[in-house]
């Protein structure tokens, strides 16, 4: 069975993606090669719809759903992003479920998994206040999924049944509450 963040979205899905985003607003798509090309550098395929978005709509926008500084260009980081050593989104996303490490007894600050959290398998969709980045899975059991991951903690947004990367930029499109 082939999952839905393999298939190419359908047009329906595509137009939605495009009426988010204002023509003035996008950033110039990278093209089939484009993406191609960064997936070979970083050992992945990206999932779908953000694959087709980035490849023939564009690739970011300054107005998006982050709230810090839009949608990121493709391997982009937010000047807040910490400096935890080079991104992997190749690698398998290290979690599963929601990981509150602030209230975890067994984490030190200095934990690598915490690192591994901001480094593998995964792509900075953008922040918000700074300091709370979206990321889109790359790799793992929760590939295509949209997380949140802060200082404190990762979460998949906005809970166990994760939006994938079309259902979260409805949502913001929606205006309506990121948790509501």
């Amino acid at each position: 069975m082939t999952n839905t963040c393999d298939r190419r979205p359908d047009e329906t899905a595509l137009a939605a993606l495009r009426s988010a985003f204002a023509p003035e607003w996008r950033e110039p798509a990278l093209g089939d090669e484009g993406v191609a090309k960064w997936e070979t550098e970083n050992g992945v395929t990206l999932p779908e719809p953000y694959r087709t978005f980035i490849a023939e709509i564009s690739n970011g926008s300054s107005l998006g759903p982050a709230e810090d500084g839009g949608l990121q260009p493709l391997g982009w980081l937010p000047a807040s992003w910490p400096d935890l050593g080079p991104r992997l989104p190749g690698e398998p996303f290290p979690l599963e479920a929601a990981w509150p490490w602030e209230d975890d007894e067994n984490v030190d600050a200095d934990d690598p998994r915490i690192d591994a959290v901001f480094t593998h398998g995964s792509v900075v969709l953008g922040s918000d206040d700074g300091q709370s980045f979206w990321l889109l899975v790359t790799a793992g059991p929760r590939r295509g999924e949209v997380w949140m991951v802060s200082d404190v903690g990762a979460i998949p947004v906005p809970g166990a049944e994760a939006w994938g990367f079309a259902e979260w930029v409805a949502h913001w499109q929606s205006g309506n509450d990121w948790w509501a």
